[in-house]
């Protein structure tokens, strides 16, 4: 498996991406000067690509740091080297009156704590389709863009239908940030056919479902509500509807039989498995220190062969879901999915 990828014309990548979310705080206390010793741990471990956004807490500010220490350290060619994405998730109760200014102003903050002229991609998350303005949202993203402000522009959890608006506004979309796993495929459902015809590239998350697709979960009675974060939650939910408890045992059992031939823990199995999906380029990963990175970095030396792929599809033709189309689940705010979401993070973070 090569260990980059050419995201647009130029612009390489790291197949694994450092992602940001657990520096956040909601998986406890963060050590500033540990977190940027182990994000540069990452970046010396072949993962030179990280993932962060403006609504998680002091993380974008944290690889700001991380770049600026290795400028310093090892000179600006290193830095250079070091491709950081973020996200951009107006507010839910800015969406009826998004502004061109509002967009800027969030880029410019962006700017700002990543210490940077110039950032890599800037990914676009749009929490309600009743309102229409994310195709003029994604046009004033595209304006920074053409400015030299964002390298590329991509998207996060939009469905078929609205990415086929925003491709119909001339909007050069590089990639799609999502959800992909052994136990969630919704992106193959509708959105890889389109994203394959534009060549539009997927960045999954998801891949572990939040620890769960771990050697830890391996033989585990099935927990009860209330698991102890969010991100549990969300993906317990998931493990429902991808056909309950004892499937996904059987699909822990099945990655640990393959790992073990391998030489890797069942992680690492699931996730080079989402690196063989169709348009995808790279898969985003937490890591909680330098051991982790480590390890997430050994799932680019991942080669699954065909018959390990034929024995976990052969587990999840037995799934029962996610069913339909990307995010579909999440949006729904009475929902199961969606009414564990955070709509509002952006609000007093200025």
């Amino acid at each position: 498996m090569t260990k980059t990828f050419e995201l647009s014309p130029g612009y390489h990548i790291s197949r694994v991406i450092r992602g940001g979310w657990q520096l956040a705080g909601g998986h406890g206390a963060v050590d500033r000067a540990q977190a940027v010793s182990d994000l540069v741990a990452a970046f010396d471990a072949g993962i030179t690509t990280y993932d962060c956004a403006d609504i998680y807490t002091g993380v974008e500010e944290l690889i700001g740091e991380a770049r600026l220490k290795l400028a310093n350290d090892r000179g600006a060619d290193a830095a250079a080297k070091m491709k950081v994405h973020t996200k951009f998730v107006p507010d839910l109760e800015v969406l009826p009156r998004i502004s061109r200014d509002y967009v800027s102003g969030i880029v410019e903050q962006s700017l700002k704590r990543l210490k940077t002229d110039q950032i890599d991609l800037v990914q676009f998350h749009w929490w309600d389709y009743d309102y229409p303005a994310y195709v003029d949202a994604m046009g004033w993203l595209n304006e920074l863009h053409i400015a030299g402000k964002i390298r590329n522009v991509g998207t996060t959890n939009f469905d078929t239908p609205r990415l086929t608006e925003i491709l119909a506004a001339g909007v050069p979309l590089v990639s799609q940030q999502l959800q992909y796993s052994v136990l969630d495929q919704r992106p193959a459902h509708h959105l890889a056919a389109l994203a394959a015809e534009h060549n539009i590239k997927f960045l999954c998350y998801g891949s572990v479902a939040g620890g769960f697709i771990s050697d830890k979960w391996l033989g585990q009675p099935e927990p009860e509500m209330p698991l102890e974060n969010r991100s549990l939650v969300k993906y317990k939910l998931i493990i429902d509807d991808f056909g309950g408890w004892d499937l996904f045992q059987e699909m822990l059992r099945t990655l640990k039989a393959i790992g073990d031939v391998h030489g890797v823990d069942i992680a690492t199995v699931a996730s080079a498995w989402v690196l063989t999906q169709p348009q995808v380029a790279a898969v985003i990963v937490g890591a909680r220190n330098q051991e982790h990175a480590m390890a997430n970095a050994r799932i680019m030396d991942m080669e699954l062969t065909a018959e390990d792929r034929a024995r976990i599809e052969a587990v999840i033709a037995r799934s029962t879901g996610p069913e339909g189309d990307v995010y579909t689940l999440e949006r729904d705010r009475t929902g199961r999915h969606g009414s564990i979401m955070h709509y509002n993070l952006n609000a007093g973070k200025k």
